[in-house]
C-alpha cells in the first residue's frame, strides 16, 4: 500500500470521518542522469552567487520576485511564513455539484481517500459517503491545507473508494477568448459533412478501457535501453512527411468511412509503402499498433503483419 501522504479528516457537516490522502498514480517513466558526453561522469548542479563567484549553502539562499523594471523584491523565508494558511487536518466540504458539470480542465493531480482504521463508526460514514455520491453523481467542493499550501479539491466516487483531485484556480486556466480566432459563419461545416464526421465517430466510438492505451514511447525507449546495454547502436528513422490539409473533406470523410466498415482501420497503410521504410521505422510502426512479438521479426514479416 502507498505511504500516506496526509491524514486527518473528511469533514460533511457534523459528520467526521478520518482519512487519509496517497497518491492515486505513479510514475512509469524513464529517468536519466545528466552526463559529461566526453567522460560519461555525472555532472552535479551546485549554487553560486553571480558577484562573488563563490558557493552558496542552501541556508544562505533567499527569495526575489522580479518586477517588470528588473528589479528584485527580496522575500525571505520569515516574510513566507508569515502568509502560510492556517494548519488543520480537516478537509472541509462547503458545496456539492453534479460530477458531469465539473470541466476536466481544471483538475490537476489526483489521489484516492482512504478510511482509517477498522472501527464500524468509521467504515460506515466512509461507506455512505461513497454510496451518496455514486447515486446521486455529485462530487463535493472542498479545502484542505498539505504542508504549507492550502488546495481547493473535488471528491468523488471511483468505485468503492473515494477519489480527491486537486483543481487549478479559476485564473489558472486560460480564457478562450484570444486564445485562438473562432470559426465564424463562413466557416460553419456543412450538415453533410457533420453527418458523415457523426457516422465516423460512431463507427470508432468503444466502451472506455484504458488498458487498451499502451505507452508506446515508453516501449520503443525500453527497447532501444536494451540494445545500448548489449553493446548494439540505434539509427534514428528517417522523420515523416507532414501530412498536407484535406482539398476534399467530404472525399476524405467518405474515404475513411468506407475504410473503416472494410476492416481496415481509419488510416491504412499499404503494403507498398510500408516495404520502403527501413527496419526501424517499421518497428516504431509495429509499437504504434502495439504488434506482439515484433521486436524478432524480420523487416519482410513486419511488412507483412502491419499490412494485414
Amino acid at each position: 500500500m502507498p505511504r500516506p501522504l496526509w491524514t486527518g479528516s473528511l469533514s460533511f457537516g457534523l459528520v467526521n470521518v478520518p482519512v487519509m490522502l496517497v497518491t492515486a498514480v505513479r510514475d512509469q517513466g524513464f529517468h536519466f542522469r545528466q552526463l559529461h558526453a566526453e567522460t560519461h561522469r555525472p555532472i552535479e548542479v551546485k549554487r553560486f552567487c553571480a558577484a562573488e563567484d563563490t558557493e552558496v549553502p542552501f541556508e544562505e539562499i533567499a527569495h526575489g520576485y522580479e518586477q517588470d523594471d528588473g528589479s528584485l523584491v527580496v522575500i525571505t523565508d520569515e516574510d513566507l511564513q508569515s502568509i502560510e494558511p492556517r494548519r488543520t487536518r480537516t478537509i472541509e466540504i462547503e458545496s456539492f455539484v453534479p460530477l458531469a458539470e465539473v470541466d476536466p480542465i481544471f483538475f490537476d493531480h489526483p489521489y484516492l481517500l482512504l478510511p482509517i482504521g477498522d472501527s464500524e463508526g468509521t467504515l460506515r460514514a466512509y461507506r455512505l459517503l461513497v454510496e451518496v455520491m455514486q447515486d446521486s453523481d455529485r462530487a463535493a467542493f472542498g479545502r484542505f491545507v498539505m504542508r504549507t499550501k492550502e488546495y481547493l479539491v473535488v471528491v468523488r466516487a471511483r468505485g468503492e473508494r473515494l477519489a480527491l483531485t486537486t483543481l487549478r484556480r479559476h485564473d489558472e486556466v486560460r480564457p478562450r477568448d484570444g486564445i485562438a480566432p473562432a470559426a465564424g459563419e463562413e466557416t460553419k461545416a456543412h450538415a453533410a459533412a457533420v453527418d458523415q464526421a457523426v457516422e465516423v465517430i460512431e463507427q470508432l466510438t468503444v466502451d472506455w478501457d484504458p488498458d487498451r492505451y499502451e505507452d508506446h514511447y515508453r516501449e520503443r525507449l525500453a527497447e532501444v535501453i536494451e540494445a545500448k546495454r548489449k553493446g548494439g547502436t540505434v539509427k534514428a528513422p528517417t522523420p515523416e512527411k507532414e501530412p498536407a490539409p484535406t482539398p476534399d473533406l467530404m472525399a476524405a470523410l467518405e474515404e475513411t468511412l468506407a475504410s473503416i466498415k472494410s476492416g481496415g482501420g481509419s488510416s491504412p497503410a499499404p503494403s507498398k509503402e510500408l516495404a520502403g521504410l527501413t527496419k526501424q521505422e517499421l518497428l516504431s510502426k509495429a509499437a504504434d499498433a502495439d504488434l506482439a512479438g515484433r521486436s524478432k521479426m524480420s523487416k519482410d514479416e513486419l511488412v507483412e503483419a502491419l499490412s494485414t
